[in-house]
């Protein structure tokens, strides 16, 4: 008869470095009957700063979850430590936003229902009607929110109760072509991802691939990214790329162009909603 599998947790924290907050956390975890199956630790010798990321199960003794929730604080308090104690099957909540490219939407979904990546869609919201009918398709809720220069801080606020009437976790920009205002960045710091191309050197506007095209260029890339203030210079998290040449038109640039947006923002949500991502500044400490 096979036995059940122990519910993994999921740890995360960060602290200004110092010596022993790692025998601290193993040691407080080891005594309560917890198995680390998976270690990660960063001392950021720029910012003084200390990472962690520490995946286990409770293998023995009378300790539950919700007693390790209680107990941590502890020794968290001793380093001023930011932590979580989470659920590893726990689903992450998240909002797309889209507009009318749907390479994004549709690529996160299909890896939504093969179990790549663990997250809840608690709606799809658009400035545009296009991609209703993928939403509808797939059962979820589906939010028409145009914007216009009038309208923008009146529709950016019935964002952010969608946003919390939902219990939102992450919002992922899936080529949403709207720039959101440094107020609704400022609220949504740290939990709202989002695509962009990527060229060397970089093209500003629009047609960036038929910019491209003209410059001759040699490599093109994505790069998925928390949203800041500063429009697509925000804290990055995955960047994928490909080499092209004088052959490719710029049709098949755009074409190149789908692909290494998808998977970099797909691995960018992964990444997240496996809480492998810290922000600290305009930077990331990635665990992989």
């Amino acid at each position: 008869m096979a036995t059940e599998k122990p519910k993994e947790f999921i740890f995360t924290a960060t602290c200004s470095a110092s010596s022993n907050i790692v025998a601290s956390v193993t040691s407080f975890l080891s005594g309560r009957g917890c198995y680390l199956s998976e270690l990660s630790q960063f001392d950021d010798p720029t910012t003084k700063r200390f990472f962690m990321r520490a995946v286990g199960y409770i293998e023995s003794g009378d300790h539950t979850f919700e007693d390790l929730s209680k107990e941590f604080p502890e020794v968290a308090e001793k380093f001023d430590m930011d932590w979580k104690l989470e659920p590893a099957d726990k689903p992450c909540k998240v909002l797309l936003m889209v507009s009318k490219f749907d390479h994004c939407l549709a690529d996160l979904l299909y890896r939504l229902h093969k179990g790549e990546i663990n997250m809840e869609v608690t709606a799809i919201v658009s400035n545009h009607k296009d991609l209703r009918p993928m939403a509808e398709r797939e059962g979820i809720r589906f939010i028409y929110l145009p914007v216009t220069k009038e309208n923008k801080p009146e529709q950016e606020k019935a964002l952010m109760e969608i946003v919390e009437e939902t219990g939102t976790e992450l919002v992922v920009l899936a080529r949403y072509m709207q720039i959101l205002s440094n107020e609704l960045c400022d609220k949504l710091a740290g939990r709202a991802i989002n695509i962009h191309h990527s060229f060397l050197p970089g093209f500003k506007g629009g047609k960036p691939y038929h910019q491209a095209h003209e410059r001759g260029v040699k490599l093109i890339g994505a790069t998925a990214h928390y949203v800041t203030s500063d429009l697509d210079e925000g804290p990055i998290i995955e960047q994928s790329v490909q080499n092209v040449d004088h052959t490719f038109s710029p049709e098949s640039l755009v074409a190149v162009g789908r692909t290494t947006e998808t998977v970099a923002l797909a691995k960018a949500v992964k990444l997240h909603t496996q809480s492998r991502a810290f922000v600290y500044g305009n930077k990331t400490v990635i665990f992989r």
